[in-house]
Parts: structure tokens; C-alpha cells; sequence
């Protein structure tokens, strides 16, 4: 084991060197360039024996990965803001045609106004797109979740897309030590991939074809079922990943010092870090608050939410996102849990980062500080911009 000193975006070029990929195809946006021109130099100096294929466009990227995976070669390519939502179009052929690309995306704000800044609302408004998705807090995070993305997304019952999700310049331009696992303990966690959903001359099949409205919902159906049996291999994955490199991400969601919380607050990426800070502080002063950290939105955690919340009495969502006119997703997807396993919490979204904005420890002591206030009464107002300047009724 290596430790190194590196970015986030270095960390995810980095752990695509020791997944061995076949094929990495580029297409350089800010704040994610810096992960294709570390690939570049690795295939140029041999360290990755790999194509390289610099393409025009993001749409043609996401292309390029999709008909590389479609002979069987295990494909890479990143993407952010824009750039992403130029791929939309390809993410649900990716999809629809089960094939396992894993893509890094920084998170940076849409415009307009434009901004090169981030928050999460590029990667949150695919969600409906077919892909698994997953949100890292740090630079070892990062690498780690490369090497575990193509476990499961190669994994025989999953067969899905995954997206790995890191916050634009706050965890993409932040250096950090990092270990670096062996590439000979890498090659034993992660075998070559070997796929039937391939073109092949000896047993040929059909591909990415049409289907008519009496068989389209089934196809649909087994998407849907793939990403629910990622469930189960995601934890799998996690626990044979903790065994081998002894860190444990915890599968689908982290919580801390929720065992006891009256008042948990929720949110995905980076922020959890300072989220902690807060919870520490708080805790030390006798409050009764916890952080429950996201890590995947699809498959979306709802038995292990209902768990830790179970007896909450009021949970606070962190959004670097909104669906104008109604509320933050990650708090609608929060919601529509509680809801569904029948637990009445009150709950409060939280809007903040939007453009890149800093979210301080003031501001999330701030939320703690409104969640307290909750119990026991009447919410009118569920939806509050932090540090906007200008007070809506939501």
C-alpha cells in the first residue's frame, strides 16, 4: 500500500488505472479535465495498456463507451454540467442496453447564469435515467468507489451503468493522502470483465434493437429489477472490499451518531465532512443530533433510511439541488420513503451550495438550531434557501 498526495480528480484516474480498462473515451469539461489528461498520460507512457479515444463531443464520448462495451471491454469516461446533460440522450441507450460503463462525473452547476462552480443538480436531474448513482466525500473515497463501481456494475445480475458523483473543485481540486492499494490485491477484488451481453461472431446476438409495446415493458422491467439487486451486490461488494483493503464505506448510506438522535440531518458528498465537525460539537454540548451521509441515490436506500430514522423526531435534508417550484430531490426521494414506511417525521429541506456557494458550519449549526424547533409543532414553512438573501413561502 502507497500513500500518495493528490486531488480527487487525480484519485479517480488513479483507481481507473488499476481497474485496467480497455478503452477510456475523453472528452475534457471543468472541473473533471484533469481525470482525462492524467488517463491520457498513463496510456502514453504505457502504464495503462489501454485505447485512448479523444472524441469531439460529450455525446460522442458516452457513444464511443457504449459501442466499446458492446464487444465486451471494460469502458471508462467522465463528464460534468453540460457536458453531461449533453450525454442524456446516450445514458438511456447505455442503460436500456445493459451495458456496465462506469463514468466519473464533477458536479457543477447548469446554466443559467453560467457557472463552472458546483452543486448537484446536473447529476440529480438523470436520476430517472436507468444509471446507478453514487456521491463521494473525499479524494480515497474516490479511488475506492472506482474499483467498486466496476464490481458492480459488472456483476451478472446488475449489468447497469454506474455514475460516480464527486462535488466540482470542493473535492475534484482538493488534495489529500491517499492510499493506494497494490495493483496485484486490485486484480484479485477485481477479475478481467467477461460479459455474454457482447457482440460475438461465434454466438451471434441481437443488440440495441426495437421493440414493440407488447414486449418494451418487460425489457423495462428487468432494468428495474438490475438496480434492485444492486442492493444486495452493492453491500456484497463493500464487505469484500472492507476485507481486503480494511475500509468500509458502509453500502448504501453512512450514518453517524444517529443511535440516540432526536434530529438527524441528511445530505450526499463533500458537505458530509462539515456536517460532522457540526454533529461533534453539538454532541459535546449535550444536543442529540446525527448525520445520516447518502452514498447512492439509485438504487435509492429506502429500508436502510427507514432504519436509522426509525426513532427520529424530526430529520433535516441538505439539497445542492432544486426542482424549481416544488422542493429539492433528495429531499422528495427522502419523503417518499418515510411516507412509504409509514413514519410520521417532520422533515425540513434545506437548499444550499446552489452555484458553488460555501455551506459554512454556521449554516448547518443554523439547521440543526431550526430542526430542534420542530417537534411537537405545526411546520409551515418545509423549504429554506440558506444564505440567499431573499425569503420564499414553500
Amino acid at each position: 500500500m502507497e500513500k500518495v498526495f493528490i486531488s480527487g480528480n487525480e484519485a479517480v484516474a488513479v483507481g481507473t488505472k488499476l481497474s485496467r480498462p480497455h478503452v477510456i473515451s475523453a472528452y475534457p469539461i471543468t472541473p473533471q479535465t484533469i481525470v482525462v489528461e492524467r488517463l491520457s498520460e498513463m496510456v502514453e507512457e504505457g502504464s495503462i495498456k489501454a485505447e485512448f479515444m479523444h472524441v469531439e463531443s460529450e455525446h460522442s464520448a458516452l457513444s464511443a463507451a457504449m459501442g466499446a462495451s458492446a464487444i465486451g471491454a471494460r469502458t471508462f469516461t467522465a463528464s460534468s454540467s453540460q457536458g453531461l446533460l449533453y450525454m442524456a440522450e446516450c445514458m438511456h441507450y447505455a442503460s436500456g442496453g445493459r451495458f456496465p460503463i462506469v463514468m466519473m462525473n464533477a458536479n457543477r452547476s447548469v446554466a443559467l447564469p453560467w457557472s463552472i462552480y458546483g452543486d448537484q443538480r446536473d447529476s440529480l436531474s438523470l436520476l430517472d435515467s436507468g444509471w446507478l448513482q453514487v456521491y463521494v466525500e473525499d479524494a480515497q473515497e474516490s479511488l475506492d468507489m472506482v474499483i467498486q463501481s466496476y464490481a458492480i456494475a459488472e456483476h451478472p445480475d446488475v449489468l447497469t451503468p454506474i455514475m460516480l458523483n464527486l462535488d466540482g473543485f470542493v473535492l475534484t481540486h482538493t488534495y489529500e493522502e491517499v492510499e493506494v492499494p497494490q495493483q496485484e490485491a486490485v486484480d484479485a477484488f477485481l477479475p478481467p470483465y467477461k460479459t455474454t451481453n457482447k457482440f460475438d461472431l461465434e454466438n451471434p446476438t441481437n443488440m440495441c434493437f426495437s421493440s414493440s409495446p407488447a414486449d418494451n415493458m418487460a425489457f423495462k422491467y428487468q432494468q428495474h429489477k438490475a438496480a434492485l439487486d444492486a442492493v444486495k451486490v452493492i453491500k456484497e461488494v463493500n464487505e469484500n472490499f472492507a476485507t481486503q483493503f480494511h475500509r468500509d464505506y458502509g453500502g448504501l448510506i453512512q450514518a453517524y451518531r444517529c443511535e440516540d438522535a432526536e434530529v438527524v440531518l441528511i445530505a450526499l458528498g463533500s458537505v458530509c465532512g462539515t456536517c460532522r465537525t457540526v454533529v461533534d460539537a453539538l454532541r459535546q454540548q449535550g444536543q442529540k443530533v446525527g448525520l445520516l451521509k447518502i452514498r447512492f441515490m439509485r438504487p435509492f436506500p429506502e429500508k436502510e433510511i427507514l432504519e436509522v430514522l426509525k426513532d427520529v423526531k424530526a430529520v433535516g435534508v441538505i439539497d445542492k439541488d432544486i426542482s424549481f417550484g416544488y422542493e429539492g430531490t433528495v429531499y422528495t426521494n427522502v419523503n417518499s420513503a418515510l411516507a412509504k414506511g409509514g413514519q410520521d417525521i417532520q422533515s425540513l429541506n434545506f437548499i444550499a451550495g446552489l452555484g458553488g456557494r460555501d455551506i459554512s458550519k454556521e449554516d448547518i449549526q443554523g439547521m440543526f438550531e431550526k430542526l430542534q424547533e420542530v417537534p411537537g409543532t405545526k411546520v409551515e414553512k418545509h423549504v429554506h434557501f440558506i444564505n440567499v438573501g431573499v425569503e420564499i413561502d414553500a
